[in-house]
C-alpha cells in the first residue's frame, strides 16, 4: 500500500498551495521556500503522470485532476490531525468554543478563577460570532463548546444546562430616570437590534403585549448582542440584552433596565462535549464550576415572563 501512495510532505504542500492558490503563500504557511513548493507538486505530478496547476497570467488554477483529489486529500490531513490529537501531550488543555458576547460579558472571568483554582485547569478559549451556535467535534479541534440552543443534542454528548437566556431592554444609565417607560417612550426611542431578523426585540414585545404599540422598522442592526448593549451603554439607543450578561454592568451603572421585565427565549446556555472525547472528568469539573458561578451571581430583581 505504502508504494501507491505519495509523499505526505508533496500532498500537504500541494494542499497548502490549493487553499492559498499561491505556492509563496504555502511555503511561507510550511516554513519552506517557494521552490521547495513548486518541486514537491512536481514529484506529485510526476506520481499521478498530470498537471495538477496550471497558470492563467498571475493566477494560479487548479486542474480538473487537482479538483478530483483535493477533497480526499483535507478530509485525509483532517483525520489525521483527529487522530493525533487524542494522544497530545498538552493532556491538561481543554479547548472551547463559546459565542463572543458570552465570552467578553460573563465566561472569560469565570475560566480566569477556574484556571487559578488548582493546576491542571487550562482552558484554552476560541470565541466566535455564530448566528446558529454550532460545533461538529467530528471537524473542529474543540474538546468542549457553549451553545446557545433548545438543548436538542446528538445522543452522544454530554449536556450541561449553565442558565436560560432571559431578554431584558437595557440602556444608558441616565435613562433610569423618574420618568416611567411605557409602550409611548419606547416607540419614540431608537431601537436598537442585535440580530438582523430583530427576532430579540420581537419576542420581547410580543411577550409584553406590546408588539402592535412599538414598531420594529428602522433602528440600527448590530451582529451580536455585545455590539448592541456597547451601543446602548454610550447612549444611542436601547438594545435588547441577556439578563444574566448584563447583571454586573447594571450593579456598577454602566447599564441600566429601563423595564423590569424578561422574558425567556425558549433557548438555554449550555456546556457539551462529545461522550468519547479524552479528560471526561476535568470537563466534569468545569461543568460543576461553571453551575456553581452561575448559582452565585445576583441577578437584578424583575419579573420573569415566559
Amino acid at each position: 500500500m505504502s508504494r501507491s501512495l505519495p509523499p505526505l510532505y508533496a500532498l500537504r504542500a500541494f494542499e497548502a498551495a490549493a487553499r492559498h492558490s499561491s505556492f509563496t503563500r504555502a511555503g511561507e504557511e510550511l516554513s519552506i521556500t517557494q521552490s521547495a513548493v513548486s518541486r514537491h507538486i512536481k514529484t506529485l505530478e510526476a506520481h499521478f503522470a498530470c498537471r495538477l496547476f496550471q497558470r492563467n497570467g498571475r493566477s494560479l488554477q487548479l486542474t480538473e485532476a487537482a479538483r478530483l483529489l483535493l477533497p480526499g486529500v483535507r478530509e485525509g490531513f483532517a483525520a489525521l490531525e483527529r487522530a493525533c490529537t487524542t494522544l497530545r501531550a498538552e493532556d491538561d488543555i481543554l479547548r472551547m468554543k463559546a459565542p463572543s458576547t458570552l465570552t467578553m460579558r460573563w465566561l472569560l472571568a469565570r475560566l480566569s478563577r477556574f484556571r487559578h483554582l488548582q493546576a491542571g485547569n487550562e482552558v484554552q478559549l476560541t470565541s466566535a460570532w455564530m448566528d446558529i451556535d454550532h460545533v461538529d467535534f467530528n471537524q473542529e479541534p474543540f474538546d468542549c463548546a457553549v451553545l446557545l440552543s433548545n438543548g436538542h443534542f446528538p445522543p452522544d454528548w454530554e449536556a450541561t444546562l449553565l442558565f436560560p437566556e432571559m431578554l431584558i431592554p437595557v440602556g444608558a444609565p441616565n435613562l433610569q430616570d423618574e420618568h416611567p417607560w411605557d409602550a409611548k417612550r419606547l416607540a419614540a426611542t431608537e431601537l436598537l437590534h442585535p440580530t438582523p431578523d430583530r427576532r430579540d426585540w420581537r419576542r420581547w414585545l410580543d411577550c409584553m403585549g406590546l408588539d402592535d404599540q412599538v414598531s420594529l422598522k428602522g433602528g440600527q442592526v448590530f451582529d451580536t448582542l455585545e455590539l448592541g448593549m456597547i451601543a446602548a451603554a454610550r447612549g444611542y439607543g436601547v438594545s435588547m440584552g441577556d439578563l444574566l450578561m448584563v447583571a454586573e454592568d447594571v450593579a456598577q451603572g454602566r447599564l441600566s433596565l429601563p423595564f423590569k421585565a424578561a422574558v425567556a427565549s425558549g433557548e438555554n446556555y449550555y456546556l457539551v462535549w462529545p461522550k468519547t472525547r479524552p479528560g471526561g472528568e476535568r470537563l466534569r469539573r468545569l461543568s460543576d464550576f461553571l453551575q456553581h458561578e452561575v448559582a452565585a451571581m445576583e441577578l437584578p430583581v424583575v419579573q420573569r415572563l415566559g
